[in-house]
């Protein structure tokens, strides 16, 4: 009869060495971690569970409404549009010249454009108008600028006054005042 002896490895032996301990270090890691003064945590336990529970409001009471009927044969279909009425405004007989030359300002809408100042030329003032592209556009009182066939009336030093031709909603047009001011 055989017997195999088996021989061990040094190197074997001391990883089993290691295992070892490293299980024993986390086994007394978790011993000393389970102990200690938790007599605080207890304590404050204690004073929650002591204080008096607050009191939730009631539900306020709920009101019951009225019904509608609702006479359709007496009143407007209400999925309908009602008529717009008309006032003296939609009849007052203004309207835009749509016959005349659009000029070169009114492709602009009047807030992107901006004064930069103004000249004046043989007694006549002229203003000095940056488009939103950067050009820099000369114009004087009579010609129109903006895109709701804004007159100019009158240039002063700081600003350009308009007067506007604007739908007013309901079919007609109004005139509006408008002005643009030198910006800093």
């Amino acid at each position: 009869m055989l017997v195999k002896i088996r021989q061990l490895n040094p190197l074997s032996a001391f990883n089993m060495t290691i295992k070892r301990l490293s299980v024993s270090l986390i086994g007394l890691l978790l011993v000393a971690c389970s102990g200690g003064n938790v007599s605080d945590l207890h304590e404050y336990v204690n004073q929650v569970k002591a204080k008096k529970a607050g009191k939730i409001p009631a539900l306020p009471e709920v009101q019951s409404y009225a019904t509608y009927a609702y006479k359709e044969a007496t009143l407007r279909n209400p999925f309908l549009p009602s008529a717009p009425v008309r006032t003296a405004t939609s009849n007052n007989g203004l309207r835009p010249d749509t016959s005349r030359q659009r000029q070169i300002l009114e492709q602009f809408p009047l807030d992107t454009l901006k004064m930069v100042g103004s000249l004046e030329q043989s007694g006549e003032r002229w203003a000095l108008i940056k488009a939103k592209d950067g050009t820099l556009y000369r114009t004087k009182p009579g010609k129109y600028m903006g895109q709701d066939n804004g007159k100019i009336l009158r240039i002063t030093e700081n600003e350009v006054m308009l007067q506007e031709i604007v739908p007013d909603g309901l079919g007609g047009w109004v005139r509006r005042q408008a002005t643009l001011s030198v910006s800093e």
